[in-house]
């Protein structure tokens, strides 16, 4: 008779799906098959014969990659001040697109990510997202209109779209992406968040990413003013607010929203978006190369805050492997939030459940660090 080879997979950090990630936890794995999972000495226990094969820094099930924009896969890589990042993306805009899109797609796939969250900016991109993505997702229709004067035309353009849009939805669902409260008018803002509250739609704005974001809803000022004066006919009028604060007034955030970025976000900031249900998607990599500072992680897992991670797109991230961005972060915080960040915490932004590492799972859902 013949009989697998059991092996006992270790890692500094273990997650299989349930409860919290393990410290020197284990899976074990008979040929292809996963036959257990538990502490190192409880599957030695079980399994004395087994060999123990170390598998890196963590062991997870397939991650996600929860924030990205597909359609930028073409366009070279910056690294600079966040002030030059917007003039870039316009300036290679011939690069966006449908070509782009799959060749992104094509590049999470080989990065083995289970699911992943997509900034769509071309209808031909969101209907080939729609009806060929071989992956589980939401593409999020991305949203820029300034003016306010442009907000209920603009409103009406979205929602029939998305009620087409709908109706292709399998694998990849319909999401709603106001871009930043600095490029969305406050009253297509406020429309748009209720009409996403309304229809179930999940909502991802990029928030409380530079410092000069916050100078222009507070006081006006900086090179996004400049930006908003081509864009809109109507002089801004600043909130006074911080971003955060900007969005709680507008209602913007809830159980639905994925705020993405989060860097310049305060203590009480971070009460707001727990209480809310909001979850918050980090992209580290990105923000170092646009030097924007870094989100503090740490204090978002002590008030609670649902974290995922994401690469962002390839203008300002080197790939999208979302497993780097957590290795970006593995020295500097508990890798047991990040590992949960780049799981959990994803397919939970997603409302998608989180694939389990328990008997009977095929080994290939193992993935590691």
């Amino acid at each position: 008779m013949f009989w697998l080879r059991t092996e006992l997979w270790t890692a500094e950090v273990v997650y299989t799906g349930f409860g919290t990630p393990m410290l020197r936890g284990a899976i074990a794995v008979q040929g292809p098959t996963v036959v257990g999972q538990g502490s190192l000495e409880e599957l030695r226990a079980r399994f004395p014969q087994a060999e123990v094969v170390p598998k890196g820094k963590a062991l997870f099930p397939p991650p996600v990659n929860a924030h990205t924009h597909l359609d930028l896969s073409l366009h070279p890589l910056y690294r600079g001040p966040f002030s030059g990042f917007i003039p870039h993306v316009v300036a290679h805009r011939e690069k966006r697109g449908l070509e782009a899109a799959k060749q992104g797609l094509e590049e999470l796939l080989r990065s083995g990510a289970g699911a992943f969250a997509d900034v769509v900016f071309k209808d031909e991109v969101m209907e080939f997202l729609l009806r060929e993505s071989p992956l589980p997702g939401v593409a999020f229709y991305e949203v820029f209109a300034p003016d306010p004067e442009d907000a209920e035309e603009v409103f009406q353009q979205v929602q029939a779209k998305v009620k087409a849009w709908r109706r292709l939805e399998g694998r990849v669902r319909v999401g709603l992406s106001p871009h930043a409260p600095y490029s969305v008018s406050a009253p297509l803002l406020r429309r748009l968040a209720q009409y996403a509250r309304a229809e179930g739609l999940p909502l991802m704005i990029h928030a409380g990413e530079s410092q000069e974001e916050a100078a222009f809803l507070q006081k006006g000022e900086g090179f996004l003013t400049q930006i908003h004066g081509r864009f809109s006919r109507t002089p801004f009028e600043p909130p006074g607010l911080t971003p955060i604060r900007y969005l709680q007034a507008l209602g913007a955030l809830g159980p639905n929203t994925l705020l993405v970025h989060g860097v310049q976000v305060d203590e009480e900031e971070m009460r707001m978006l727990a209480d809310s249900g909001t979850k918050v998607i980090l992209c580290p990599r990105s923000n170092a190369y646009l030097q924007v500072g870094e989100a503090p992680i740490h204090l978002y897992a002590r008030h609670g805050v649902e974290l995922a991670l994401g690469t962002d797109s390839r203008a300002s991230s080197p790939d999208l492997d979302v497993k780097n961005e957590a290795l970006f972060l593995w020295e500097k915080v508990d890798p047991r939030v990040l590992i949960r960040a780049l799981t959990r915490g994803g397919y939970r932004a997603l409302s998608l459940p989180t694939p389990r590492l328990t008997r009977g799972s095929p080994a290939s859902l193992v993935h590691s660090l």
